[in-house]
């Protein structure tokens, strides 16, 4: 290994490891800082019955613990088809730790990923050690990363940690100057960002892609040379054009390569994405978390506080933390364009139209599939970061002294302006004595002649900005935070045989700690709570929501039952032949909030009643998984026994009786299209009962085994062209090695 590669890979360790460090030090002062919201209610129950899942040596596509997020697959968020999470979780899940503390595990494991990225993503630019180190700390550190991405919405996290590292690689997939098999760099790291479970990501990939492209067709991504330097020098006009297409076409057969890599991923989001809740957005929601126009001097003071629009499309007033990137590159950016505007702005021209873009897209609101457009700014910040160390590469030693004085007078500006307009938060002090204080001590170190510590000294201010921001400032008081205690890894007081529909109020309102400081969800388990201890619910977390019975039981995103619906299917679809009977719901859970028990009385009995709400059984033994029926009279019954139910696939042995009506089967499990069956080699019909539970139609005299298993056609074409992708990437990179030990040293 050339001492170059080695040192650049000791570089991007060291940058990890100080923000592991980093996070070590917020852990210290708030055990529960990466533990909020989706993290508590959806993600880690779910990665949960992911470890369980491969503990049980099974792929997690389905999961038994949950109907309306039954399909891990389909809800893409969750990073089914990624090695990298894969593996996290089953290493994590071997540790014996607490619900924050693996959640910690699995933010601190993406942000040190995402600080290597963005640290070679800066080396690549032949940007210095302390410099590549200070891009790091703020494309892994920032505001949204941490308040957002490491704290709640993990896909967020665990798809933009691979973004610097597609980046730098579709970068040396256009280096001229490296092997034709540099097609080959990009792959991976597009497999892991598409695979991660954000669209918004790919989004922004999407946008580097072109960005790339575009400015290597007009010859400014060689980064090996002046820009100045011919790029195919000597030969006919169009040689350079020609040179520059190849370049276009070797970076996109990288994409193709890793977008192949990802097929099962990007597959089973747009099948199960289409009709459902996702795709019918209220298009208020577009409106939603804009970052408004007066909020961006949130990138000097973070308890910057105007109105945002929240999830209620609301105008509250919020402060920006979402903005804090560390002091240094807002000031150092401007401090360049004062002192040498012409020189800065001719260096890097393309990164500020890529920043400028992103400035805009952050306060428009986006289309489609896409809400919350804020959520552009973990780009920004890294765009940003790298533009401010190109400004801070060119300054001389009193350029530098400048940059120190001018954030220092921004600050004092600002602040004025806060105590003035009022636009700060409780938070303002001790926070801007800390912030005055990190600009005289960059300005007083400027003024040494110690050359070491003048490099060093904006990655310092950087690491105390945004440390001390997250101790001022509560990193994430936007949404809601629950006191789910280690108990819920317990089943106790219901029942794993049985499948239950909890009916409780919005969990966002009436769980969060400042509602409910004591421990809850033992009995109601909202959102897919109920994965940690292997229960069977209704109920669960899905932005998508694409089972049936999501729509049926007009399911909200967090899993709770419509309230208007409720009552309806309690009093007149709990009884017998009722449709919670028919797809085999036999334990109701009923939250303190509201009154009303599930009828007849006579078919139900209390089991459980608590401060939390009560819970009810169908008289009688659980009901089976696989059942005979017979709803409309045109049916036999069959004889079922041996029923086996593991997480993509139920069999049973079956026997039907001799005679002119076939036996109709049903399986209490969400229905997916995709689904097959067979007997004894012979394929039947899958159908369904109202897109809520499978149906197969078993012919009279009928004896074997019958198996209903999940083989949807996008897994099977997607699982193909994955494959036949790894293998081809394999067999390519075989030879780049063998090429690579054959030439001469």
């Amino acid at each position: 290994m050339a001492r170059s590669t080695r040192s650049e890979i000791i570089g991007a360790g060291i940058a990890g490891l100080i923000v592991v460090g980093f996070c070590m030090l917020l852990l210290a002062h708030d055990p529960l800082i990466f533990w909020n919201d989706d993290y508590e209610i959806s993600i880690l129950p779910v990665f949960a019955d992911m470890a369980r899942s491969w503990n049980h040596c099974e792929f997690p596509l389905l999961s038994p613990h949950s109907w309306v997020c039954g399909n891990l697959a389909g809800e893409f968020q969750y990073g089914v088809f990624s090695i990298f999470i894969n593996a996290l979780i089953v290493c994590i899940w071997k540790l014996p730790l607490t619900f924050s503390q693996q959640a910690a595990a699995l933010s601190i494991a993406h942000l040190a990923v995402l600080s290597a990225g963005a640290f070679l993503l800066a080396r690549g630019r032949k940007l210095s050690i302390p410099l590549s180190i200070f891009v790091a700390l703020v494309a892994s550190l920032n505001g949204w990363i941490i308040c957002w991405g490491a704290s709640d919405w993990f896909g967020a996290l665990g798809a933009f940690a691979w973004l610097p590292w597609a980046w730098w690689a579709a970068e040396q997939a256009l280096d001229p100057e490296r092997s034709r098999w540099r097609f080959l760099w990009p792959a991976p790291f597009v497999y892991l960002l598409i695979t991660g479970g954000f669209p918004y990501t790919v989004l922004m990939l999407a946008l580097v892609l072109t960005w790339l492209a575009a400015r290597g067709m007009v010859g400014a991504i060689d980064l090996n040379r002046p820009r100045a330097t011919p790029i195919e020098p000597g030969g006919s006009v169009n040689r350079p054009y020609l040179a520059r297409l190849t370049r276009i076409g070797t970076l996109l057969a990288g994409i193709a390569l890793g977008v192949s890599l990802a097929t099962p991923a990007w597959l089973a989001l747009l099948s199960h994405v289409h009709g459902s809740a996702r795709e019918s957005l209220h298009p208020s929601t577009h409106w939603q978390w804009l970052v408004p126009w007066n909020a961006w001097p949130g990138l000097i003071l973070p308890w910057w506080t105007v109105n945002w629009s929240n999830f209620s499309s609301r105008f509250v007033p919020h402060g920006a933390t979402e903005l804090a990137c560390g002091l240094v590159p807002p000031v150092a950016l401007l401090t360049g364009f004062i002192v040498n505007g012409r020189a800065l702005l001719k260096k890097i021209r393309w990164e500020m139209a890529l920043l400028l873009l992103l400035f805009i897209f952050a306060m428009i609101p986006t289309a489609g599939v896409f809400r919350w457009s804020f959520r552009w700014l973990p780009l920004f910040h890294l765009v940003l970061a790298l533009c401010a160390a190109e400004a801070l590469s060119s300054f001389s030693q009193k350029q530098k002294r400048l940059a120190a004085f001018l954030l220092f007078l921004l600050l004092i500006l600002i602040l004025l302006i806060v105590l003035i307009a009022k636009t700060g938060s409780d938070h303002l002090f001790p926070l801007v004595w800390i912030f005055l204080g990190l600009a005289l001590v960059w300005s007083v170190i400027e003024s040494l002649q110690l050359n070491f510590l003048r490099e060093w000294v904006p990655v310092a201010v950087t690491f105390v900005a945004l440390l001390a921001t997250y101790l001022c400032i509560p990193p994430n008081s936007s949404v809601p935070k629950y006191n789910f205690a280690q108990s819920l890894l317990e089943p106790q007081p219901l029942d794993p045989q049985r499948l239950y529909l909890s009916v409780y109020p919005p969990p966002e309102i009436f769980y969060r700690v400042e509602a409910k400081p004591a421990p809850v969800g033992q009995i109601v388990r909202p959102g897919s709570t109920s994965m940690w201890a292997g229960l069977r619910f209704v109920n669960g977390y899905s932005p998508i929501r694409p089972a049936g019975v999501a729509r049926e039981f007009v399911s909200a995103i967090h899993g709770e039952v419509d309230p208007d619906l409720a009552p309806w299917l309690l009093q007149h679809e709990a009884g017998k032949d009722g449709l919670l009977e028919r797809i085999g719901v036999d334990g109701i859970v009923v939250a303190h909030e509201f009154e009303f028990i599930p009828q007849p009385a006579a078919e139900w009995e209390l089991g459980t009643e608590n401060d939390e709400g009560r819970i009810f059984h169908r008289r009688g033994p659980a009901m089976p998984i696989v059942r005979s029926v017979n709803p409309f009279g045109k049916n036999s019954i069959a004889k079922i026994t041996d029923i086996v139910a593991r997480r993509n696939w139920v069999s049973a042995s079956l026997a039907a009786p001799v005679g002119d009506r076939p036996a109709l089967i049903a399986f209490s499990r969400p229905f997916f299209p995709g689904y097959c069956a067979r007997i004894d080699g012979r394929d039947l019909a899958v159908s369904s009962m109202r897109n809520l539970i499978p149906l197969v139609e078993v012919p009279p005299g009928t004896h074997g085994r019958l198996t209903l298993y999940y083989r949807p056609d996008w897994l099977v074409y997607g699982s193909v062209i994955a494959i036949t992708s790894a293998v081809v990437w394999f067999i390519c990179a075989i030879f780049a090695m063998r090429r690579a030990i054959q030439l001469p040293k």
